[in-house]
């Protein structure tokens, strides 16, 4: 009697995934295994020539542009539109930096979150306008330990999403740039430590990653200090050729006489090494027309924060596109 009821139970507990489970995991496929290819070479290639960014031609490419809000939070507002990269290209930009948080990629998923990049490459390509695709997370990836929740990740989860960007994206001239991740911090060892040579390693094995799926597009790196300070590489810089490096060079970084300062934590790269000041913003009073001499002086390109009326310092003031006071800098020296 106890036998036959082993095996009854032995039965059941066996048979009862089978009539419960419909997914047959043996069958999935990667999202954005499929790469998106339209329009891929409408904008010319640009690439990295020592300390600039080149067209086709060999013409040095000075980059000017902005950050849009996250995407996720665009759609979820009912901005996430054409007519808001047609206001970006208006503003002056040349190229749009897209930052994807990581809390808003695991909860819209990686397909239906393709869909709304794969949006933003068409519009932008059709606009003439070239994309900074940002990995937008905030603090130490070596603890595991972040800023907030919406910028929590894992390494496994950052290297995962550039192995998916970089296969989806392969050779897709309009993502000319893949900036792996926002801005490194341990947040006054509040996050815990993390030094140079372990950075150095994570951006390396990243971009190694990348180059497998996509030799063409430009890793961009960041320094410690949320993303301000460069001076590492002055003695152990990234071991990867055709990358460039990022600065968030924001006014409260250093006191005045300014740059000086510059000069010594970021600028002084630029003689080597392609720089771009990412994000930086709040233009206004003598830091706005400073900060912009300085880098148009240096070569190196930026793109300032952000043209939503929420996430400040703002360029825009409301959902009528009315420019705030350092917008209105902004854009004229993007025209300028």
């Amino acid at each position: 009697m106890k036998a036959c009821w082993f095996v009854v139970c032995a039965l059941a507990v066996q048979g009862a995934p089978a009539q419960e489970r419909a997914h047959a995991w043996w069958n999935d496929r990667p999202a954005g295994e499929r790469p998106y290819a339209t329009d891929a070479k409408k904008l010319p290639l640009i690439s990295v020539s020592g300390n600039k960014f080149i067209d086709p031609d060999g013409k040095k490419v000075l980059f000017r542009g902005l950050s849009i809000a996250d995407p996720d939070k665009l759609a979820q507002q009912g901005h996430w539109n054409k007519e808001l990269f047609a206001k970006v290209k208006e503003f002056g930009a040349m190229v749009v930096r897209i930052p994807v948080h990581p809390v808003a990629w695991r909860e819209r998923g990686t397909g239906e979150y393709l869909k709304l990049l794969d949006q933003a490459v068409q519009w932008s390509t059709d606009l003439g306008m070239y994309i900074d695709l940002d990995w937008h997370s905030i603090g130490n990836l070596a603890t595991g330990l972040f800023q907030d929740p919406m910028y929590d990740t894992s390494r496994q989860e950052t290297y995962n999403f550039w192995r998916t960007a970089a296969r989806h994206y392969a050779r897709h001239n309009t993502v000319a740039f893949f900036e792996l991740f926002n801005e490194p911090t341990t947040f006054r060892n509040q996050l815990g430590p993390v030094d140079w040579a372990e950075w150095k390693k994570m951006q390396e094995d990243l971009i190694a990653v990348i180059r497998a799926y996509d030799p063409q597009a430009i890793p961009l790196v960041a320094g410690f200090d949320w993303a301000y300070d460069l001076t590492p590489l002055q003695l152990a810089p990234i071991n990867a050729s055709g990358i460039g490096y990022v600065t968030h060079p924001y006014e409260h970084k250093r006191t005045r006489p300014w740059e000086p300062k510059w000069e010594e934590d970021f600028g002084f790269a630029a003689g080597q090494y392609p720089v771009v000041a990412t994000e930086f913003g709040g233009l206004v009073g003598e830091y706005g027309p400073a900060i912009i001499k300085y880098l148009e002086g240096k070569g190196i390109s930026w793109m300032v924060w952000c043209f939503d009326p929420e996430w400040g310092p703002t360029l825009i003031s409301d959902w009528g596109f009315k420019l705030t006071a350092s917008g209105v800098f902004a854009s004229g020296a993007m025209r300028k």
